[in-house]
């Protein structure tokens, strides 16, 4: 009598929705495949989500593997067992995010569970007390993720005018002229909407829709006081807790009330609230913003080749994870709130690197790679051209502790040559796609491959003497 082949949902979602996403996608189904074991995986991508899961699916299956980094639907998983990881662990753990799931021993979720039965608290406070901290960084990327395609659109259009003139959107001035005025508007309409969304975002990923609608004017109050990313920031995170809180006092509302419990209640008391305190904190937040600005903008003069160090580790480190993500949201804010295209160089520079490391070291040191190496070390010319780092993942997983580190010194020699050649990126996105618009465009790009050249021939020398070690030893 033969068993039933155990069955599995999962979710997927990074940041960006570009690379992990999928990978993460692609490593599970493989993991299960060879577990032998049947899933589906719901991807959140960079176009919303695909192949979303059925209520069919859902309940059939044994197991439910959340990884993610992007704020899910969770109603539909309660009295699943699940599995919660992130989607970096769902690229380089998917092996071990199956096996747990064959065991079958996780507990069993439950959505705003209001009594948890005294043979389950000790696991659920556990995990709550472990989720705490991944809670503050979902609901920052769930901000990060959406407020991305106003921040591209925005920078790439205003990069753009400028073809036409720095000057070329002033009617006041010799360089005017009407189509770049067009581009310019657009871009700056596109930008200005990018902290009201990313603040709604952070506060709906915490309290769903009612947080939606304070959280946007409070982003929209940051804005207008001078307040940034950091009064964003503080505004998502107030207007989702505090919405949280009213949701809870009002659960004993009765149905017939519900329609003025959502459209009129929550709204106006979220909206009052958190423009109360915005209004009332804004001038500190705003002095607390403008200071972080020039710390880092002196910086960026004063010691370029500390900055390109820092900047160039935190790029590589995890590749696309949330350190490399900090370092590509500060370039962000400050391109966006400054203009200050020099430090968005040296991000770009920083996240390009890794990955031409890669193609690099195996195309000069071909024989000392797998033909499966081989063949994705060219797709990272590719990957490094356009901007995403996420392509030396798979070669950083094999041996993290001797390819991370040439990978974080590539960074910060290409980072650390951007700043000092005066390399400005006016467009927060597209790699060499932008490169018309590049200031110094040619030192750009020798910066770029002085970076991945260096470390390519370091990491090929290392797979050289790893194959030699390896030949010996037989």
């Amino acid at each position: 009598m033969s068993t039933r082949e155990k069955f599995f949902v999962a979710v997927t979602g990074c940041p960006t929705g570009i690379a992990h996403t999928f990978m993460a996608e692609a490593a599970l189904t493989n993991a299960a495949k060879k577990a032998g074991a049947g899933i589906r995986v719901e991807t959140n991508g960079a176009v919303g989500i695909e192949n979303a899961l059925t209520a069919e699916e859902i309940a059939r299956a044994d197991m439910v593997i959340l990884a993610s980094d992007k704020a899910v639907e969770m109603t539909r998983f309660d009295g699943k067992p699940l599995i919660r990881a992130s989607v970096g662990h769902g690229v380089k753990k998917a092996t071990e995010l199956v096996a747990r799931a064959m065991a079958g021993e996780e507990a069993v979720y439950r959505h705003e569970q209001t009594a948890t039965p005294d043979n389950e608290k000790p696991a659920a406070e556990k995990a709550e007390r472990q989720g705490a901290g991944r809670s503050v960084y979902i609901s920052l990327m769930n901000g990060v993720s959406n407020m991305l395609p106003f921040v591209v659109a925005g920078g790439v259009l205003i990069a753009i005018s400028f073809f036409w003139g720095i000057y070329s959107f002033d009617p006041t001035s010799a360089q005017y002229n009407p189509i770049a005025a067009s581009l310019f508007k657009l871009g700056k309409l596109s930008f200005s909407l990018m902290v009201p969304v990313f603040t709604a975002f952070i506060a709906y990923s915490i309290s769903n829709r009612p947080g939606f609608v304070a959280g946007f004017v409070g982003g929209l109050l940051a804005t207008d006081i001078g307040a940034g990313f950091l009064g964003g920031i503080i505004a998502g995170f107030f207007a989702g807790y505090f919405m949280k809180w009213m949701l809870h006092i009002t659960r004993s509302f009765p149905r017939s009330l519900e329609g003025f419990k959502s459209i009129f209640l929550m709204p106006l008391i979220g909206v009052l609230v958190v423009g109360v305190f915005m209004l009332s904190a804004g001038s500190t937040i705003a002095a607390l913003n403008k200071g972080m600005m020039v710390w880092l903008a002196g910086l960026e003069h004063a010691n370029p080749l500390l900055l390109g160090i820092v900047i160039g580790c935190m790029s590589a480190f995890d590749l696309g994870g949330p350190v490399n993500k900090a370092a590509y949201v500060t370039g962000t804010m400050l391109l966006a709130e400054q203009g200050n295209a020099l430090f968005m160089a040296g991000v770009m520079t920083a996240s390009m690197v890794p990955p031409l490391v890669i193609a690099f070291a195996t195309v000069m040191f071909r024989k000392y790679f797998e033909k499966e190496e081989q063949a994705a070390g060219l797709v990272n010319f590719i990957l490094s051209a356009t901007f995403i780092a996420e392509g030396a993942i798979p070669f950083a997983a094999k041996d993290p502790l001797r390819v991370i580190p040439i990978l974080m010194l590539s960074a910060s020699i290409g980072a650390t040559l951007t700043f000092f050649f005066k390399v400005a990126v006016p467009a927060p996105h597209g790699g060499l796609i932008i490169l018309p618009l590049v200031t110094h465009g040619l030192l750009w790009v020798i910066a770029i491959l002085s970076g991945g050249l260096t470390g390519g021939i370091i990491y090929g020398l290392y797979r050289k003497a790893k194959f030699n070690k390896s030949a010996l030893a037989v």
